[in-house]
């Protein structure tokens, strides 16, 4: 009997395909839709509300989306489609164009992280108490 439990509980790992998708799913039928002139007001109808925006150097929409997979829970899982939709606006908010940025044209976002990179080197406490003492 406890050979049938063992067996019972392990049957879920085994199955286990592990694919996690993460992010904006969006429909290409939609996207192909979005052309250029299009108000923002109805881009965001048909998309959606985007993952985030960006006012740097012009107006723009982006939906971020990943795919994630690992072989068994407990396995580490590994990143294998990620894709960027970015929708670009001019000043009186209608779409300029849509681009869609896969894996290949940058790096993986990392969702769950809870850190900011910085710039230069990462000092830890033991180094930064030594830069203190006088020598």
């Amino acid at each position: 009997m406890a050979a049938f439990g063992v067996a019972a509980s392990l049957s879920g790992c085994l199955g286990y395909e592990g694919v996690i998708n993460r992010g904006a799913v969006v429909d290409t039928r939609k996207v192909m839709q979005v052309k250029p002139g299009m108000a923002a007001p109805q881009v965001m109808q048909l998309l959606g509300t985007p993952s985030t925006t960006s006012t740097i150097g012009g107006d723009a929409w982006y939906y971020v989306s990943q795919r994630v997979e690992r072989s068994l829970a407990f396995m580490p899982q590994s990143i294998t489609d990620q894709h960027v939709l970015a929708v670009y606006f001019d000043k009186s908010r209608k779409v300029t164009r849509v681009a869609d940025y896969g894996m290949e044209d940058g790096k993986p976002v990392d969702f769950l992280s809870r850190t900011t990179p910085v710039a230069g080197p990462e000092y830890h406490l033991i180094q930064a108490l030594l830069s203190k003492v006088p020598f």
